[in-house]
């Protein structure tokens, strides 16, 4: 082998390489695939840790204010809409709750392929996120996932950040909940326009039926709305109505498509018109009086709280009948408002009616009257209590004598034919609290007079006397007892508790009338049926308890004794209603005020004409009002008892009282001939016997000439016939029952009486109610 260096090879040995030639020309701008593969890689690790950091970062937020914001809905017995009370008009339903027809058709309008899709739609967003940040217009392109997480969790700005957290929050909620949960809440949540938030709300306003009877029609409808609301409204864009009807159709052959509708079924429908926008969750009329009064009512029996009632979401559902809610006001309307002429008779202004109706066996209120209109007039005239009640009240006083089996100062028992001193002004016997002689209405004095006539003619004079006998404690625990609350304003113990000094509401005296008419037996009065919360919880309602308030011996006798008040006395007009009724009178002190309290087997109702200024809320006298000299309880108030009662019981078998009477109070004895002669305790004749008919009713009458009237409580006191007593005496203020004195309106002073002589409105015999609107 040569010992001479040998050549080498190209690329052999270890010396320095040289280098390749570099990429030249437009080569050097291509990348390699190499380095696409690393980019491609780089940027999927990049989104990957961006998509789990924003997975892991974004939390499903609690629901927004507005979307858990609901109405509270108040309902008819029968279970038709009073009202909806609430910031946001929304009550949520189940998904049970809403029409198939209503389900498919809101999915062919926003979302066909919901049930088999995912959450989310990435192209659809991020096409839509691009042309919001480019300012090109709101774009959705979202799927219903997406609109509910908006609806329900997020505000509904259009940003690139409410983008980004509606698409996390999408992906968790599709992995925590259903579809069908999901779908509930979307059509929950979705805003229809008249101010209806969620399907149920929607079905309300637009067509007046719930979400779970919307047919095919109506659903696509409403479906259609979900895309343009307000412009979509027909009846306020009429000019909109294509446009409309070409989305309804959209809606329509979607579902055709998708199998949820046949063509032979899709070919017969025409465009459902929606009803006008009458705004039915608003508080005018009636309803805001009944909200209000359920309100205060739910809240001051802790049955609910009031921030949850404020929160919403509850489905009450009230006693009132709505053909018993209708014709009270009606009867108001023909005859009260409209024989107001406000701008003739400034005293037309001050009038207020108020009243209730109570079922005697159920305890359930079916109709309230408040006032004209709750967006003019706000107070509830049916519970507030503010106004005396007058000689409604002296029923309890004998009610009370029976019970406890008082006596006369001279030891003889109390009955409907006791006979009593009605000499005006005289003074009360065996009263220690100091000289009190209550003055007869007009000062009229009667003689000796027996408790029934002197019920049928309101004499203060036998019942401030009675009342001393009995006891007024008792006669107040008597009160208590039948419905009276304890803490009504002026419920004292003194001879003046007769005459109607305290101020109860209708709905208090319509409870406690209502014992009377149930035989003696209270049970508080019922204004909620039912409630439920969130369309499924049922909320629970105190359990009603009857007890025995007085004796049926006393409840009956008392009822026969009333019933001679609507037979002969000053409530002929309850005549009118065409059944056997029992019934009084009472006019507050200077005619601020006029009562008639009645009842049939089967209805007790309280109806009050009120004196209030509009201006400054004070009680005001109705001398002069509807162009009479007087309002009487005998007169209005008596004439829309007498309607309303009529219609509301039209069509129930008529039945009669079933009255066991007190002993010796089936005999009758005859009217005394004038004020100075004393009937006979134990006169035969029996116009209230154990089952007493309407026959015969009104064979019996005051002389024309007698004046009788209601003669209440113009108060007792001084010779000078003013009010509150002498001033030594301890009782205060008595009120006025006028329900004659004076020119009346059919009867002149010391004349016929109102109701039960041969004025215009007709004597017993005849008795013919007003015509409507006359």
């Amino acid at each position: 082998m040569s010992d001479e260096p040998q050549p080498q090879q190209p690329g052999q040995g270890w010396g320095p390489r040289e280098p390749r030639p570099g990429r030249t020309g437009w080569r050097r701008i291509v990348p390699t695939w190499r380095m696409t593969l690393s980019a491609f890689l780089l940027s999927a690790l990049l989104l990957l840790g961006v998509f789990l950091l924003g997975y892991t970062l974004v939390q499903i937020p609690p629901a927004n204010a507005l979307a858990i914001k609901q109405a509270n809905v108040y309902l008819y017995a029968d279970g038709s809409v009073i009202a909806r009370d609430g910031e946001v008009n929304r009550e949520n339903v189940g998904l049970g709750r809403i029409s198939k027809d209503a389900r498919h058709a809101v999915l062919a309008a926003e979302d066909r392929d919901f049930y088999t899709e995912s959450a989310v739609d990435p192209q659809a967003m991020i096409r839509a996120a691009w042309n919001t940040a480019t300012g090109k217009g709101k774009q959705s392109g979202s799927t219903i996932t997406q609109q509910y997480v908006k609806n329900y969790y997020l505000r509904q700005d259009q940003t690139v950040t409410r983008k980004v957290k509606e698409f996390f929050i999408a992906i968790k909620l599709d992995r925590e909940q259903s579809k069908d949960k999901i779908l509930e809440g979307y059509l929950n949540t979705s805003y229809f326009g008249r101010n209806a938030y969620g399907i149920q709300a929607a079905a309300h306003a637009y067509y007046g039926v719930d979400a779970k009877d919307l047919d095919v029609g109506r659903a696509a409808y409403l479906a259609a709305l979900v895309n343009a609301p307000s412009q979509y409204d027909v009846i306020a864009h009429p000019e909109n109505r294509p446009a409309a009807e070409s989305r309804w159709n959209y809606v329509l052959d979607g579902m055709v498509g998708k199998g949820w509708l046949s063509t032979t079924e899709r070919a017969g429908l025409t465009f459902p018109t929606p009803k006008g926008n009458t705004d039915s969750t608003g508080m005018s009329g009636q309803r805001g009086y009944i909200v209000q009064i359920m309100k205060d009512h739910l809240t001051g029996n802790r049955i609910v709280d009031e921030e949850e009632l404020d929160a919403g979401g509850y489905r009450i559902t009230t006693t009132l009948q709505k053909d018993k809610q209708d014709a009270f006001v009606e009867s108001v309307n023909d005859n009260l408002t409209d024989r107001l002429d406000q701008e003739a008779r400034e005293v037309d202004t001050y009038v207020r009616a108020g009243g209730t109706a109570v079922e005697p066996k159920t305890g359930k209120v079916r109709a309230m009257y408040n006032g004209i209109d709750y967006v003019k007039q706000y107070t509830p005239n049916a519970t507030r209590r503010d106004y005396q009640v007058g000689s409604v009240f002296k029923p309890f006083v004998f009610a009370s004598a029976v019970e406890n089996g008082s006596s006369t100062q001279d030891g003889r028992p109390i009955t409907p034919n006791t006979v009593y001193d009605g000499t005006n002004k005289r003074p009360v016997e065996g009263w220690p609290g100091g000289r009190y002689d209550p003055a007869n209405e007009d000062d009229r004095s009667y003689g000796d007079i027996t408790v029934r006539e002197a019920t049928d003619k309101s004499v203060n004079a036998v019942y401030a006397q009675m009342a001393v006998d009995v006891g007024s404690d008792k006669v107040r625990q008597t009160a208590i007892g039948l419905g009276v609350p304890s803490t009504t304003p002026e419920l004292t113990p003194s001879p003046s508790i007769a005459l109607g000094v305290a101020t109860a509401s209708t709905l208090d005296m319509a409870e406690a009338y209502a014992t009377l008419a149930n035989h003696g037996v209270h049970g508080d009065a019922v204004l909620i049926e039912k409630i439920a919360k969130d369309g499924k919880e049922t909320v629970p309602l105190p359990e009603r308890k009857t007890r025995r308030a007085v004796s049926r011996e006393a409840a009956d006798t008392t009822t026969a004794v009333l019933r001679g008040v609507v037979q002969n006395g000053t409530a002929s007009a309850a005549l009118g209603a065409g059944r056997p009724a029992a019934g009084k009178t009472g006019t507050a002190e200077e005619d601020k005020a006029a009562w008639f309290a009645g009842y049939t087997p089967e209805l007790a109702t309280v109806v009050a004409v009120m004196g209030q200024n509009p201006v400054t809320a004070a009680q005001e006298k109705l001398y002069g009002a509807m162009g009479m000299p007087r309002v009487n309880g005998g007169g209005v108030p008596a004439e829309i008892w007498a309607q309303f009662t009529r219609d509301a019981l039209e069509g129930e078998p008529v039945s009669d009282f079933d009255l066991d009477l007190q002993a010796g109070a089936e005999r009758t004895a005859p009217p005394t001939a004038d004020s100075s002669s004393r009937p006979s305790a134990t006169a035969p004749g029996d116009d209230t016997s154990r089952t007493p008919g309407q026959d015969g009713s009104t064979s019996r009458g005051p002389d024309p000439g007698d004046g009788s009237s209601e003669n209440g409580d113009n108060g007792g006191g001084t010779n000078d016939g003013t009010n509150g007593g002498t001033t030594d005496g301890p009782t205060g203020g008595t009120t006025g029952d006028a329900d004659s004195g004076g020119p009346g309106e059919t009867g002149g002073a010391g004349g016929t009486g109102e109701d039960t002589g041969t004025g215009g409105r007709g004597g017993l015999t005849g008795f013919i109610p007003r015509p409507r609107g006359d």
